[in-house]
């Protein structure tokens, strides 16, 4: 199977209106429909948006065969601010999901098609290994998945959450070839934290594809950098806990003690005045990330649904790393030379929780550009979150040299990162480049937030508030799992063009801060 369509697989898949006099593409990459409908056609989708969806993939014959609804379903739904209805839908083929193959379609108030955007293989490239029918069982895939991690780390401990394998149909883009395959994870603490995800052949328990999704960082009380702050907690007898259940479904936070076992114990005080500054800092920037999300998104939470925030502070000894392992977010002490607390800085946290949020959104893949992705918009709203600087980790990294930091978003090259596409990396190391080539993506945003000239192109900016609307907009209503630049740039732009207008000063900042980084 050669790969996906260019048209979905860059996300330019641009549309004209569905109610517009004539059906043509935008461009070269769209796909091209039937139309118009008239107007009482119209009136009658418009009150069955699931209707109108399913008409339009009607047409798609090129990726679709004759039981559209049963090929794709819809698995999300949600209308914005602006009124755009925004759809995820997924592609199966005889039952078995295919792993990637999402579409994005957007309707404005009329009704009518915006744009669609995502991966799905044309329909003579569909063929399904052994017809959809497994030779191995989950438990199998499962073990086998267990057996190469404890190759590479000795025996493993209890698992963080409990492995599940899922049958899809997978195209391997390095060999070019289909496979029917179980998707599964190891994520365990000992001997050292570990979460992996595993593609495992269906027909013969062979590994065909691995890679890490560990997402790691490179009362009233006193925070690690001596300010103090007020915090939500709960009393219980005579005993204070830091526990907010004032938030979502809660925030929690506990200590490991120096220890790696997780949750650890819960962070307690008999006066209710704290004196764990890493602690305090932890609580308190979960629940000012929680705000920030719930009062400029209306989301509630990192899943939507008010999912608990979990997080563990003193985790090892002298452990140089923060991490979302998919159930609660862990913290390390540094070793105060190179890192202070993990906890210590609100755009680190910001940055660590939205990997959560990333997960229950986009799925961005954690390698090569969607890992970069994964990455940039992790910097992107954790700075935002801030909001103090353009720069990530300035209150952890080398503590006692003033100024500096992990990453900058106005400049990624003072840190070792690419400002511009042609620079990109494009070896094995780091996932692909995941944490190197996210500077690509946070420039973009710098630029059309704040503005200036960069690679001989100037944007005026728009300001961070809009610019963080637009870039969140984009991850949770428009980009895919395998999303790459050129399908979040497309996306982006068509985030913009909804919320403020096609011909908007919001559109064309953004149009030219991606232009600018060479995308």
């Amino acid at each position: 199977m050669t790969k996906i369509m260019p048209t979905i697989l860059a996300g330019a898949l641009l549309l004209t209106s569905l109610s517009s006099a004539a059906a043509m593409p935008l461009s070269d990459s769209s796909i091209p429909f039937e139309g118009p409908y008239t107007s009482e056609e119209s009136i009658l989708l418009n009150n069955n948006p699931d209707e109108m969806i399913y008409n339009f993939l009607a047409q798609q014959e090129q990726f679709l065969n004759a039981d559209v609804k049963g090929q794709l379903k819809i698995i999300k739904r949600n209308t914005d601010t602006s009124g755009i209805r925004h759809f995820r839908l997924k592609q199966y083929i005889k039952g078995v999901p295919v792993y990637g193959a999402e579409q994005t379609i957007h309707l404005d108030k009329n009704g009518a098609v915006t744009s669609a955007l995502g991966d799905l293989p044309p329909i003579e490239e569909q063929a399904v290994p052994n017809d959809g029918v497994p030779a191995i069982s989950a438990d199998d895939a499962i073990r086998a998945a267990e057996n190469e991690a404890t190759s590479r780390l000795g025996e493993l401990g209890a698992p963080e959450l409990e492995p599940k394998a899922e049958l899809n149909i997978y195209h391997h883009e390095d060999d070019g070839q289909t496979y029917l395959v179980y998707i599964t994870e190891v994520n365990v603490l000992e001997p050292s934290p570990l979460r992996t995800k595993y593609f495992i052949n269906a027909l013969d328990g062979s590994i065909v594809s691995q890679y890490d999704i560990i997402n790691f960082a490179t009362g009233t009380g006193t925070g690690v950098h001596g300010d103090t702050k007020t915090l939500t907690t709960t009393q219980s007898g005579s005993t204070y806990q830091l526990k907010d259940t004032t938030r979502g479904k809660g925030i929690q936070t506990y200590t490991a003690n120096n220890r790696s076992s997780l949750p650890g114990s819960l962070s307690t005080s008999s006066n209710n005045v704290w004196t764990d500054r890493a602690a305090v800092d932890a609580h308190a920037y979960a629940a000012a990330t929680y705000d920030f999300y719930k009062n400029k998104f209306n989301r509630n939470g990192i899943d939507g649904n008010g999912l608990l925030i979990r997080s563990t502070v003193h985790y090892g000894s002298n452990y140089k790393n923060a991490f979302w392992n998919g159930a609660q977010i862990v913290y390390g002490d540094g070793d105060g030379i190179e890192f202070g607390p993990f906890s210590g800085d609100l755009d680190v946290v910001g940055h660590e929780l939205t990997h959560g949020v990333i997960e229950y959104t986009a799925n961005l893949e954690y390698r090569n550009e969607p890992g970069a992705l994964n990455e940039a918009f992790a910097d992107i709203m954790g700075n935002t979150i801030e909001s103090k600087n353009w720069l990530l980790g300035d209150g952890i990294y080398t503590p006692n040299i003033p100024g500096d930091a992990l990453r900058s978003l106005s400049d990624p090259t003072l840190y070792n990162q690419p400002d511009k596409y042609s620079d990109r990396y494009t070896g094995s190391q780091d996932n692909g480049g995941v944490h190197i080539n996210s500077g690509i993506i946070n420039k973009a945003y710098y630029l059309a937030a704040q503005g200036g000239t960069h690679n001989g192109v100037t944007v005026s900016g728009i300001g961070r508030d809009k610019a963080v609307r637009i870039f969140y907009s984009t991850l949770v209503n428009y980009l895919t799992p395998t999303s790459k630049f050129a399908a979040a740039k497309t996306a982006t732009i068509q985030a913009a063009k909804d919320l403020y207008g096609a011909n908007s000063a919001e559109a064309t900042a953004i149009t030219k801060a991606y232009q600018a980084v060479g995308l």
